[in-house]
């Protein structure tokens, strides 16, 4: 079994770098964002008002809070997100979907539902697909911030 369950994570970190790569060329070329900042919006636009602190983000992104920081400064400055200070406590920061990062979250995700239907289409009926998205949630079910 241990085999088998190395095996598994193996393809699955495998087939996580192809569909990144996959993504990646038709995100930066249509709408200049890589996939990382894709999901970046796409965990904002989730989000009860558009916005979460960057330990939150980081937390749902699994990646630090400085990483974020760096990633969210290129993405206020192209205005898809802001930064806002905690009405309470001035030292809470934050990143909020603007309605530019709200119409760019849409378009990429158009980009994103093309591509996947592109990967799963060629070797994968409707009940493969079923299948797989119950187990693969069963693997993610206590993540934070699952998207969807």
């Amino acid at each position: 079994m241990n085999d088998l369950c190395l095996t598994n994570t193996l393809r699955l970190l495998q087939s996580a770098d192809q569909i990144k790569a996959r993504l990646s060329g038709d995100f930066a070329s249509v709408h200049g964002l890589s996939v990382n900042e894709v999901f970046l919006l796409m965990h904002l636009e989730q989000a009860p008002l558009h916005r979460l602190s960057r330990v939150e983000l980081a937390k749902r992104m699994h990646m630090s809070a400085s990483t974020v920081t760096r990633m969210a400064a290129p993405l206020e400055k192209i205005g898809v997100v802001a930064r806002q200070t905690d009405e309470r406590d001035a030292r809470l920061a934050f990143v909020v979907l603007t309605e530019s990062g709200l119409e760019k979250v849409h378009e990429a995700r158009v980009t994103f539902t093309k591509q996947a239907g592109y990967i799963f289409r060629d070797r994968w009926t409707e009940e493969d697909l079923e299948q797989l998205s119950g187990l693969l949630h069963r693997l993610v079910a206590d993540a934070p911030g699952n998207l969807t």
